[in-house]
């Protein structure tokens, strides 16, 4: 038997270049399931990505998969990607266990925690406040611009070595922060927070409302300066996310966290985030 992939759409196009089309993975002509190809918005045709790939339960368990994520593989180098990417729900073992057998790897893992709700003393579960010495303040209009910035280099240093091209982490940083920072920090449903301990600025927070559908609120960014980490001054910065979301009437909060960050992984799970996703990657050789 023979396993193809077969459009079922049109194909799609942005005026920078991203691509999107979806595919039925069909056996002797018969469809068995489907397959959305794409590529990042953010870095045009460098990235694939493979979405929403499913078998029908009475095709499963007899190698369609592999061979539809292969095929697939394939549309993605014709469509001049170095590279492909795909989600898959942590509680999908068989399919992380299919994308390990093909060679794709962690790079990052969305985490979420359930927070209890408030109570008229504060919110519940979440300690009152940071510890002795440690205050978060909101980031002025004055620091705003320096931060900005700071976070715009590191993101593009980031992708450069990741392997993006300059010109192309440069494009795809606008759109980080364009979006969820229209009014920089006046920005309404968002906190910029600064922890203050002993005196000295030790690290930066930045909390919004979540584009994620399993979660309310975001930590989009939480960072402590190096010459004050191993410190626990993460650890005071996401207690305090955890109550400002709880606060705001949210009641999940959820963060991306890179893989090879291995202390942060550990702080996050101390604090009871879970799994929710893992995000993976393959190079197209």
């Amino acid at each position: 038997m023979t396993t193809t992939l077969r459009p079922t759409g049109p194909e799609r196009r942005t005026a920078d270049g991203a691509r999107r089309r979806p595919y039925d993975i069909c056996v002797n002509g018969r469809p068995v399931g489907g397959v959305l190809l794409g590529t990042d918005e953010r870095f045009g045709p460098v990235t694939g990505r493979l979405e929403n790939l499913t078998v029908h339960e009475s095709d499963r368990r007899r190698g369609r998969a592999t061979v539809a994520a292969l095929a697939a593989e394939e549309v993605l180098r014709g469509w001049g990607c170095r590279r492909v990417e795909a989600s898959v729900p942590a509680a999908a073992g068989p399919a992380l266990g299919l994308a390990a057998a093909l060679g794709y790897t962690e790079r990052s893992r969305t985490m979420v925690k359930n927070l209890s709700p408030p109570t008229a003393a504060g919110p519940a579960g979440v300690p009152s406040g940071p510890p002795a010495g440690g205050v978060l303040r909101p980031m002025t209009a004055a620091e705003y611009p320096a931060w900005l910035e700071a976070c715009r280099t590191e993101y593009v240093r980031l992708w450069i070595g990741e392997g993006i091209p300059p010109e192309l982490a440069e494009r795809g940083v606008g759109r980080r922060y364009a979006a969820p920072l229209p009014d920089g920090p006046e920005t309404a449903g968002v906190a910029l927070r600064v922890l203050v301990h002993g005196g000295a600025d030790v690290g930066t927070l930045w909390l919004g409302p979540s584009s994620v559908p399993e979660c309310e609120g975001w930590v989009y960014r939480v960072e402590v300066a190096p010459e004050h980490r191993g410190r626990g001054h993460g650890r005071t910065l996401m207690l305090g996310a955890e109550r400002e979301c709880a606060a705001a009437g949210r009641r999940t909060l959820g963060l991306n966290v890179f893989t090879d960050n291995v202390p942060a992984l550990r702080l996050y799970e101390s604090l009871g985030y879970r799994p929710t996703a893992h995000h993976l990657r393959k190079p197209l050789l």
